[in-house]
């Protein structure tokens, strides 16, 4: 099992012609994903790395029944590709692309909002979503890890390849990158329901950082609704006060946003929190060998 992204996903790339877009489309073809075709108004009926290529998104899911959208168009051009994912109604619209104006994200996932929630938005400034064994649509790597029954919610990219690769003997059901943008449009929230609903997985990895009260929230929401076990890393303990820290989110004011706060409010909800990415994983492997 698997939360938004499963074997039969089908999945098309906008900006697939691009640099990026060609160099991970050729990794999740590898990897065995379903990528079914491209958008690019400009090179629409041409053929790219073996796949038809649309001009819209609309044509792209009429034609091959497209149910996730991986984004690697330019910042500048992000809010408009995704809002055409959204009028569409894909399902699941992935946004790697970072880089974006906060009010454009702001604007979009209002346009989400607004179109029924019918779309699913993960990102921007994020790795993507993968399920190993299953599908992958971003730029996780697709080797690190083996299907197994933990899920996994992180900030982080490289966090995350982290901790996939330390339990890859344990393995894992989903393996989601929320992106560490201000505004986002899936939260550690969402994971966590999802997470918590899902038959394949036994245990919950969530990865926070420094910055606003997303992790505070997600420990209200633990304490309330999630019965798995949740073990948590929070990266950011050594950052120096009002200093942004790698994301844009990434910034305290005053005791606001700390790691240590945010340490503080989970463990009160009974979260393990390691100290380290290795400690983190060494408290997961703790858990699923008591499962």
């Amino acid at each position: 099992m698997a939360i938004w992204l499963t074997a039969d996903s089908k999945i098309i790339v906008q900006g697939m012609t691009g640099g990026e877009g060609t160099k991970h489309t050729r990794r999740m073809l590898a990897s065995g994903a379903r990528v079914v075709g491209g958008v690019n108004a400009r090179k629409a009926g041409t053929v790219h790395e073996g796949l038809p290529v649309f001009g819209t998104v609309a044509e792209a899911v009429s034609s091959t029944g497209a149910d996730v959208s991986v984004v690697f168009v330019p910042p500048a051009f992000t809010k408009d590709a995704v809002k055409e994912a959204i009028d569409a109604e894909i399902p699941l619209c992935v946004v790697i692309t970072e880089g974006v104006p906060v009010h454009d994200t702001t604007e979009f996932w209002a346009y989400a909002v607004a179109k029924g929630n019918k779309t699913r938005v993960i990102g921007p400034n994020c790795p993507g979503i993968a399920s190993p064994g299953a599908s992958n649509a971003g730029i996780i790597p697709a080797d690190i890890t083996t299907p197994g029954r933990i899920g996994l919610v992180s900030k982080s990219g490289t966090l995350t390849y982290q901790l996939m690769y330390e339990l890859r003997d344990i393995g894992f059901s989903t393996a989601v990158g929320i992106g560490g943008d201000p505004v986002i449009g899936t939260t550690h929230i969402d994971a966590l329901q999802a997470f918590q609903d899902d038959p394949g997985t036994d245990a919950i990895v969530m990865i926070g950082e420094i910055g606003g009260d997303a992790e505070e929230r997600a420990a209200a929401y633990i304490e309330q609704h999630v019965t798995k076990p949740v073990v948590a890393y929070v990266a950011g303990f050594t950052a120096p006060e009002g200093k942004t820290m790698g994301h844009a989110g990434a910034i305290v004011s005053g005791s606001a946003g700390t790691a240590q706060a945010k340490k503080e409010a989970l463990e009160k909800v009974g979260v393990r929190v390691g100290k380290t990415p290795s400690e983190t994983a060494r408290l997961m492997r703790e858990v699923m060998q008591s499962l």
